[in-house]
């Protein structure tokens, strides 16, 4: 019978030899201690590799008086080697706890690696984002038909959530909401007014100054401002707390109860900030204006009848009507926003903050964008 030794290490070594018609034993020895040394692979194979025509490989380990984990490494080896050549692996002579430990590392899989952005073919990287961009408006219609369904069924008086629930809500993005926004309303009306102030005075029209704030504050910034800090608030807070429950499994709890999660969780999110968003939005307005008034009267020495009367001459009803509609339509964006990326966050606790942030992310590109169209509409139609 033909037989192969290998002792590259003092420690451990093996021996292949024949022990039937196209079978071979891997044999072990000694103590595989990867601190003491082991044998190198490519020997293992070359012997391997020695014998013609293997179909049966099988292992002796009677002579094996210690091992760690570099064995099963080595025979997970052995054992690729033989899938790869089309020979059978034979491992019931192996002890149990080594038999165990085999069996869990071929029930996990591999983690696939994914192949380097730079190296995908161009074609390939299209191909994909058009999948992903599919994939992604699938979800965004199917959330926003649901959405709607749930709306209906609360018309209809048959939604099912606790309206402790929306009253809580209602507040948060609210009363609770009126600090931040005093704070940046003023400071972006006293903005304005400054920055204005500095190029009209060159032309003696310093009490132009309000129209300028009354104007950018009713039609523009004052829905804006107050739309991006409820993005960066309630959205990022919708996103975070549906995110949370679908972690918990309690998304799941609710639809095993046979309760729409979509009634439950979006419907008094949705119905709150958006009839809630045009009070911060006039709020804001207001203390923009009192902004500017700061400026006017500490800067350009105006009065303050002068400064309102000037204010009151600039803006009507159409404009705090124009900064009203948008505002509506900007809570509508965050809640949307907020509560879709809650829906789309993934089963782990690092989703929760990738779904926050996505959300503010998008909230405040849709309201950007949408102020955009806004301004485009209302300029054609001459408002």
């Amino acid at each position: 019978m033909l037989s192969v030794s290998v002792r590259d290490s003092e420690n451990a070594w093996f021996k292949i030899e024949e022990v039937g018609p196209q079978k071979v034993a891997v044999c072990l020895y000694g103590e595989w201690d990867i601190a003491k040394g082991l044998p190198v692979w490519r020997d293992v194979e070359q012997a391997l590799s020695s014998f013609q025509n293997i179909k049966h490989v099988c292992f002796e380990v009677d002579n094996l008086s210690m091992w760690d984990s570099s064995l099963p490494t080595f025979i997970i080896k052995c054992e690729n080697y033989c899938e790869a050549s089309k020979i059978h692996f034979d491992d019931t002579h192996l002890p149990s706890g080594l038999r165990n430990l085999l069996e869990l590392s071929r029930a996990i899989p591999e983690a696939e690696i994914e192949q380097d952005e730079k190296h995908k073919h161009f074609l390939y990287r299209l191909g994909e984002t058009c999948l992903n961009f599919f994939h992604h408006s699938v979800e965004i219609l199917t959330f926003l038909g649901l959405s709607f369904v749930s709306v209906g069924r609360f018309f209809a008086g048959r939604a099912q959530f606790r309206k402790k629930d929306f009253f809580l809500i209602l507040q948060q993005c609210g009363a609770d909401a009126l600090p931040i926004v005093t704070l940046i309303s003023f400071l972006v009306g006293f903005t304005l007014a400054f920055v204005g102030a500095v190029q009209l005075q060159a032309f003696g029209a310093d009490v132009y100054v309000a129209n300028l704030v009354g104007l950018g504050m009713v039609r523009e910034m004052g829905a804006m401002m107050a739309a991006i800090i409820m993005c960066g608030r309630s959205g990022a807070a919708f996103a975070s707390q549906i995110g949370s429950m679908k972690v918990s499994e309690e998304i799941d709890a609710l639809e095993t109860l046979g309760i729409s999660p979509i009634d439950f969780l979006v419907l008094p999110r949705m119905i709150a900030l958006f009839f809630m968003m045009p009070l911060p939005c006039l709020y804001a307005d207001f203390v923009g204006i009192f902004g500017g008034i700061t400026v006017g009267i500490g800067m350009l020495d105006l009065t303050y009848t002068q400064y309102i009367k000037q204010t009151q001459a600039a803006i009507d009803l159409a404009d705090f009507s124009t900064g009203v509609i948008k505002s509506t339509v900007f809570g509508a964006l965050v809640v949307v926003t907020g509560c879709l990326r809650g829906m789309q966050c993934g089963r782990s606790s690092a989703a929760v903050g990738v779904a926050a942030t996505s959300a503010v992310v998008s909230g405040i590109t849709a309201i950007v964008v949408a102020d955009s169209l806004f301004t485009l509409i209302f300029n054609a139609l001459g408002i």
